[in-house]
């Protein structure tokens, strides 16, 4: 029997880690309320208090029923009562900007009055990870677009395995820009795609994609079949990998996010329409690979456990018909970080194979989650 290489040893050991991890209640998951009194990032801090105090459904449920009683307040013209001077009654006022207080997307998006944390504190966006084994199924050696001048002439010397990690935090910039409700945000991400494990080529990086964005969010509050919609943003979104001809891939998009949750769960449909580049587009058709909107569905367990769903699509049908899924599972190994499997499949995992089908499996830990 051949010798196990180092990255499927590597593999096998984190494939067994939620296994091997022992098992924790929820309630020993949480942490202490002494524990948070150290934290100085005041959305960390508050987020170990929501942990510590079980601030959970039952708060956000009360929370709705208050702002939707304060809506049908007897007399009440438009949404808001009037006291006896005709000014709006600041307790009706709050609990209808209240709504929500307490929900997953309220957790990240401070949208209930009483969460916001004010500005400039650096909040979660995206999930942080790193993989130290990130398999391929197919490396993309030789990137190609419809461009002439964005095409490579010959093969790259790729390994299956590599490691894979993303940062990713947001920022508000300006508050309550219409009365209570509008923020302001600023966001980045940038995820890395690192030959490790490839010796022979001087172990490159293979592939940083930089996304900065702009985002404008508001507070929602209405039902539909079971969920709560709390979240519509809109923003403006640039990708690029940074790199020159042949391999510059980016793009600019306008993007627009619908966000629900119930108890428990998330979804976030963003729909996007693309900026165009003129004459010096490195990828033209990058629309009818990496698609013209996603949806995610988020699962969030008592016991710590994260599973999230990204599913993408262009849109169109016959030969631009193409998409990709995306499946994560987080799961507690300790108070600050989890394990983390992430499963992809389909096209555009990263810029420069956006035209590209793989299957791609991740094996890491992450230090932020969706929610």
């Amino acid at each position: 029997m051949h010798a196990m290489t180092r990255p499927a040893r590597l593999m096998l050991v984190l494939l067994l880690l939620p296994f091997a991890a022992p098992a924790q209640e929820a309630s020993e998951a949480r942490p202490g309320i002494e524990a948070c009194v150290a934290i100085e990032v005041d959305a960390t801090r508050l987020a170990c208090y929501d942990a510590a105090m079980q601030r959970g459904p039952e708060a956000t449920t009360r929370a709705d029923a208050e702002a939707a009683a304060a809506r049908e307040a007897p007399g009440a013209p438009s949404l808001f009562r009037r006291d006896a001077r005709g000014a709006a009654d600041p307790g009706v006022q709050a609990a209808i900007a209240n709504a929500g207080r307490g929900s997953l997307l309220d957790s990240r998006w401070e949208l209930a009055r009483d969460s916001k944390l004010g500005l400039f504190n650096f909040r979660a966006y995206k999930p942080v990870y790193l993989f130290p084994v990130f398999w391929s199924s197919g490396p993309n050696e030789r990137p190609f677009s419809p461009t002439p001048d964005n095409s490579v002439a010959d093969d790259q010397l790729l390994d299956v395995f590599e490691t894979k990690f993303q940062v990713s935090f947001k920022t508000k910039a300006v508050e309550n820009l219409f009365g209570d409700n509008g923020d302001l945000w600023m966001a980045y991400t940038q995820s890395s795609r690192w030959q490790i494990f490839n010796g022979e080529q001087s172990r490159p990086f293979r592939e940083t994609d930089y996304e900065p964005e702009v985002m404008l969010a508001f507070r929602t509050g209405y039902g539909l079949l079971g969920w709560k919609g709390r979240l519509f943003a809109v923003g403006i979104n640039h990708q690029s990998n940074g790199r020159a001809d042949p391999l510059s891939r980016s793009w600019n998009r306008i993007i627009f996010n619908v966000g629900l949750d119930r108890d428990g769960w998330a979804l976030m449909l963003r729909p996007w329409i693309r900026v165009p580049e003129g004459g010096d587009d490195d990828n033209p058709d990058i629309s009818d690979y990496m698609g013209r909107g996603d949806l995610t569905l988020v699962r969030v367990l008592p016991s710590g456990q994260q599973f999230s769903l990204a599913l993408r699509h262009s849109l169109r049908a016959g030969d631009r018909s193409h998409g990709a899924a995306q499946f994560d599972w987080a799961f507690p190994l300790h108070h600050n970080f989890r394990g983390h499997v992430q499963v992809f499949d389909g096209y555009g995992e990263s810029l420069i194979d956006y035209n590209h089908r793989a299957t791609y499996i991740g094996l890491g830990i992450s230090l932020m989650e969706w929610f």
